[in-house]
């Protein structure tokens, strides 16, 4: 049965990916821009948000399995928590990426020191120092412990990186959304928010397979222990 969901969610999410970027290639009309670089950048748009949003989200998922463990003890909110931890470090290291090749064209430079960048950047060292901690450590509750707490703590550096358009003066573009004043037009926010979507499956796929992966090495390093112990 599990395999089952796996096959369909994969398909499913083979389809979105295809239907996207249709839609952001070929649907969403072209930006009025001073050049045609800054027209085909904008196109990264939907790559670099969604990829940060699902990025709050795996971290978000650490905290909440990270205070699972301490709570509960359990062996299953650790592994959750450190798949999260790897797929977010993924989706924040592809908003490293993309926006310096949206910045390039738009802004002239590939990178600035404002507060969004910047604390993108200590969020994704963060959850590498996590990430690094893990490799390092031995196995077991001190590990576990000490993981739960990094953890807990670094999603303090979500919201600071949500914020810090509002709270600081930054080059970084602000939020745009449906209505109001800088907002999407019909077929950019439609697009958007499947692109959105199309990126939480890929997380849910992710999460899902890293898990089972986890749980199998588990189920190996027990046996092998076993062995030696005979």
């Amino acid at each position: 049965m599990r395999a089952l969901t796996d096959k369909i969610l994969l398909i499913v999410l083979l389809f979105a990916f295809m239907t996207s970027i249709f839609l952001i290639f070929n649907w969403v009309p072209p930006i009025k821009a001073s050049n045609l670089s800054e027209q085909v950048a904008q196109k990264i748009f939907y790559f670099h948000v969604p990829s940060a949003w699902l990025g709050f989200l795996a971290f978000f998922i650490v905290f909440v399995a990270s205070v699972a463990y301490l709570w509960k003890r359990k062996r299953q909110y650790e592994l959750i928590a450190v798949a999260s931890a790897e797929i977010g470090v993924l989706f924040i290291s592809l908003v490293l990426i993309t926006g310096p090749i949206w910045a390039k064209p738009v802004w002239g430079i590939w990178w600035t020191w404002d507060a969004r960048l910047t604390s993108s950047l200590i969020l994704w060292l963060i959850y590498i120092a996590y990430l690094m901690l893990r490799r390092y450590l031995p196995d077991g509750s001190k590990r576990a412990n000490l993981s739960a707490v990094v953890g807990i703590i670094g999603f303090i550096d979500v919201p600071i990186v949500y914020y810090s358009i509002r709270w600081w003066e930054t080059q970084h573009p602000k939020a745009v959304m449906a209505s109001g004043d800088g907002s999407l037009a019909g077929p950019m926010f439609f697009t958007f928010m499947f692109s959105l979507a199309t990126f939480t499956l890929l997380y849910v796929y992710f999460l899902r397979k890293r898990y089972q992966l986890l749980v199998l090495e588990d189920t190996v390093n027990k046996q092998f222990k076993e062995m030696e112990i005979l």
